[in-house]
């Protein structure tokens, strides 16, 4: 047996549009104000998540969104060759405005214009619903450098990301641009079934676990659609009922220590890193997902 194409074309549609378009604009403009704290610095706002990625389905609640300040950048400098970390050191002093400077300055305007709806979390600034306004989560963050090359100011290469630091102190470094990049990409060398298929494995573990068959929490969005990246792209085509069969079954056989994030800076799975899924959590889901599929 196997779940029906009908139920795998609702499942593939995307969710409200509108009135996230809506919030995010709202918290952009409050951002954006000239009378914010940060105002004479150099930052950017975008959007982040399933919302940013067009992968956000019906039950997707939180508009994800960044601002980030390249006014200071932190950094690895450690797969530098010795001559260029030298130079790098030589040129390189610390800033005396710090991520904990912008993200108090971020969260005083948004309280200026949100509160009381303004609540600081362990990653994000969340804002709470109010009116047609949906939540909204606001990561204020830093740019990061993982340097390749460093000669001098004027001759140096690195990627360019995101950092920032959550409550109890972890580091947290990403890559939210790559991993838009590399999406779109791949959508559009799956000639456009890639964002329907994640849409697709997102519904259907909110149904797993509505029914007992997978613990909340074990399958995060972000990875799903990390782990369905990673599927060839002569797998996608035809019809969900054997696009999704194809990716589940090439995922149950593939060599999974290869299998790498949609930002391709991490491999998917690592037993510690707070920015890559569990080995084990994978394996759980699939085997629901086998479960389940057989069952229906």
């Amino acid at each position: 047996m196997a779940i029906s194409e009908a139920q795998l074309e609702t499942w593939s549609k995307q969710g409200a549009i509108q009135s996230s378009s809506a919030t995010y604009e709202t918290v952009r403009q409050a951002l954006m104000s000239p009378d914010a704290p940060y105002a004479t610095k150099s930052f950017e706002i975008f959007l982040q998540g399933s919302y940013g990625n067009d992968t956000n389905i019906y039950a997707d609640s939180d508009v994800d969104c960044v601002i980030i300040t390249d006014s200071v950048y932190y950094h690895d400098a450690e797969e530098l060759p010795p001559a260029d970390k030298a130079a790098f050191e030589a040129a390189w002093s610390s800033a005396t405005y710090d991520y904990n400077d912008f993200k108090r300055d971020v969260l005083v305007q948004l309280v200026k214009r949100f509160d009381p709806d303004v609540n600081v979390g362990n990653k994000a600034i969340a804002i709470a619903a109010r009116g047609a306004r949906r939540d909204a989560d606001v990561v204020a963050a830093v740019q990061f450098r993982r340097y390749r090359s460093y000669k001098s100011f004027y001759n140096q290469t690195y990627t360019d990301g995101i950092c920032f630091w959550t409550r109890d102190g972890t580091r947290i470094i990403n890559y939210p641009k790559q991993h838009k990049a590399n999406a779109t990409a791949k959508h559009q060398a799956t000639n456009g079934w890639f964002k329907p298929c994640v849409r697709i494995l997102k519904n259907m573990r909110n149904a797993m676990v509505d029914n007992g068959y997978l613990a909340a929490g074990v399958a995060p969005s972000y990875f799903l659609e990390g782990m369905l990246y990673n599927v060839p792209n002569d797998k996608f085509g035809g019809n969900y009922v054997d696009t999704i069969s194809r990716a589940i079954n090439w995922l149950l056989a593939c060599d999974r220590d290869k299998l790498l994030c949609a930002n391709e800076q991490y491999m998917l799975l690592h037993p510690t890193s707070p920015v890559t899924w569990r080995a084990q959590h994978l394996q759980t889901y699939l085997d629901a997902v086998v479960a389940y599929w057989n069952d229906q």
